[in-house]
Order: structure tokens, then C-alpha cells, then sequence
């Protein structure tokens, strides 16, 4: 079994963070989102996983390379690196991994995750992972037929189709047949609104045989942007919140935790009352605060903060604002 993970997107809807770390990178409860991610997929795999091939921009650097190796060991697979300059398609970056395309795959975007009941059934041709949504017409979904097999996907439709929204992950029992339908659309020059898209190649793999059937996901966790990376990490934390999340090796003194909150290694609390919800990284100082539902990452210091819905980076100095007042009857400062 091998992941191909596309992740060589530059993030813009969530800069300035994705200014100097990748967006798969930026910790949801202490670890990187692509981290979680591939634990998850692990998970609900009833195989082992021999090679996760990540797709990246060549300017991600040999650190973040590293990093990425460092996760796929810890699953118990090797991580290989492939390198995408320009975006043209989802068909065209996962070609990139071509000969990861082996045998059993499973595709995944990085931004994505999930929490799940199921044990992937690798004995189908396909899985496409969906979760029900209020609002389809704002996502990819599956169309079923009477014996629960996916007959169509639909990009965002105007009228009612199905409310199983498309999540971004995928299960390929055959990995080489479907990298033949993506090279037909590049060797053919076959777009969809200017792209090769991903969609195309299921399609056509359909038309000769394949039965795609679908893995329903309990909840499905987006880190599109801030608001919702924040609340991503806020789901999270209570998903694990039975493991032990605050590092013996931090220093808390006159502070209270509210959990769920990760604390990491090396951070010092002080006078401050954290969570619930937080994620503080490792060797942040943290003294005379209030934060709740927020994300902290490493080697920052926070002084007189009140911060609640907040995402600060890395080797950040925060100082809030002192105040001594005097306030008379029916004042009030927002």
C-alpha cells in the first residue's frame, strides 16, 4: 500500500503563516497537519504502508523534506519526495509520483482530516471518502445508485444531486490503471476549465469497469483558512482529549490549564489561565494571560494577552496592552 500526498500548493489563504511553513505543516494539537493526517489514513488501513510519496514546491526547502521523511517513518514507511514548479491539475501533480502508482494507493490532500469509524475495505476497486453536508452545492459530490455504487461526481451542483460532499481522499486497489487514465488526459491534452483534472481520470477509469464505492467519514475537518484551522485544532484537541496532552517537561506556575489543551515540551506557563482548546508549542513562554481556542506555536513569548480565536507563528513576541484605570458607572471598553 502506498499515499501519494499533493501538497506543493503555496497557501495563500492562510498567509502570513504559509510565508516561511508550508501549509501541511502548521501543527493542529501539536503535530503538522499532514502528521495527523497520515496517522489518521494508518489508522483505518488494514495494510501496511510501504511508501508515502509527498509532492512539493522545490522551494519547501531540504528541512521541510526532512520533516516529511521524519513522518512517514513513523508510520512505518519511507518517504519520498517529488518535485512540482507549476499547477496544472490535480492529474498533472499526482503524475509527478508515477511510480508510487503501483499495486493498492490511496490519494490525499493536505489539507484535509477527518475522523472515522471505518476499516478501509481493500478489496473494492475504488473508495471515494465523503462526509453528508448541509450545503452541497459548495463541494465535489457522489451521485449512488440503488446498490450504493458511485455512478457520477459532480462539481459543485446547482441543483440538488447528493448531499455526500468529496472530502479529498481516495482508495485505488489497482494504482496503475488509474495513472493510465491521468496520462491519457496530459498524452491527449484533455482539460477541464484549463486543467487536468482528477475527476476526468476517475471518470473515464469508471467507464471501463471500475465500481467506486464510498467510505462516510463521522467528521471532516478543513484547514482552508485561520477561522477554521483554529477550529480544526479546536475538534481535534477534543477528539484526543483522553490522551495525555501537556508535556511533563513544561513549567506551569500559578497558572490554570482548561482542557483540552497541548502544551508542548519546554514551554513555560505563568500567571495565565490557558484553554480550553489551545495549542501552545514547544519553548513558548507564555506570562500574565488569558487565551482560549487559539493556536500558539514554538519558541514564542506572550506577555498580557487576552486571545481567544488567535493564530501566531513561530519566534513571535506579543505584548498586550497594561492598563490602569479608572472607570466610572456604565463604561464599557470592547
Amino acid at each position: 500500500m502506498n499515499i501519494i500526498i499533493p501538497m506543493a500548493g503555496l497557501g495563500k489563504r492562510l498567509r502570513p503563516h504559509t510565508l516561511t511553513v508550508p501549509k501541511p505543516l502548521l501543527p493542529i494539537a501539536g503535530k503538522p497537519i499532514v502528521h495527523r493526517l497520515v496517522e489518521d489514513i494508518a489508522k483505518v488501513t488494514p495494510e501496511k504502508i510501504d511508501y508515502i510519496g509527498f509532492i512539493i514546491h522545490p522551494s519547501f526547502g531540504k528541512e521541510v523534506e526532512e520533516s516529511l521523511k521524519a513522518i512517514a517513518k513513523k508510520v512505518g514507511a519511507e518517504g519520498k519526495i517529488y518535485y512540482q514548479e507549476e499547477a496544472f491539475g490535480i492529474s498533472h501533480a499526482l503524475l509527478f509520483a508515477k511510480e508510487l502508482f503501483t499495486g493498492k494507493v490511496i490519494v490525499a490532500f493536505a489539507d484535509t482530516l477527518f475522523k472515522a469509524e471505518f476499516k478501509l475495505d481493500t478489496t473494492q476497486d475504488g473508495i471515494i471518502w465523503v462526509q453528508r453536508v448541509d450545503d452541497p452545492s459548495q463541494f465535489g459530490v457522489v451521485k449512488l445508485n440503488d446498490k450504493k455504487e458511485i455512478v457520477e461526481l459532480v462539481e459543485k451542483p446547482t441543483t440538488f444531486v447528493s448531499d455526500l460532499a468529496i472530502i479529498g481522499i481516495y482508495f485505488f486497489r489497482d494504482g496503475a490503471a488509474l495513472a493510465r487514465e491521468m496520462q491519457y488526459l496530459i498524452d491527449n491534452n484533455i482539460k477541464d476549465k484549463g486543467e487536468f483534472q482528477f475527476t476526468s481520470a476517475l471518470q473515464n477509469y469508471a467507464k471501463k469497469g471500475a465500481k467506486f464505492m464510498t467510505g462516510e467519514v463521522t467528521e471532516w475537518l478543513d484547514c482552508g483558512n485561520k477561522n477554521v484551522t483554529v477550529q480544526t485544532n479546536q475538534r481535534y484537541l477534543e477528539f484526543i482529549k483522553d490522551q495525555p496532552l501537556v508535556s511533563e517537561k513544561a513549567t506551569l506556575v500559578n497558572s490554570v490549564i482548561i482542557a483540552p489543551c497541548f502544551v508542548g515540551e519546554g514551554a513555560v506557563i505563568e500567571n495565565s489561565v490557558i484553554g480550553p482548546h489551545v495549542s501552545v508549542g514547544e519553548n513558548t513562554r507564555i506570562y500574565d494571560s488569558r487565551i482560549k481556542n487559539s493556536i500558539i506555536q514554538r519558541e514564542s513569548t506572550i506577555r498580557s494577552a487576552m486571545l481567544e480565536n488567535s493564530m501566531l507563528g513561530n519566534f513571535i513576541i506579543f505584548e498586550g496592552s497594561k492598563l490602569d484605570l479608572s472607570l466610572g458607572d456604565f463604561n464599557a471598553i470592547t
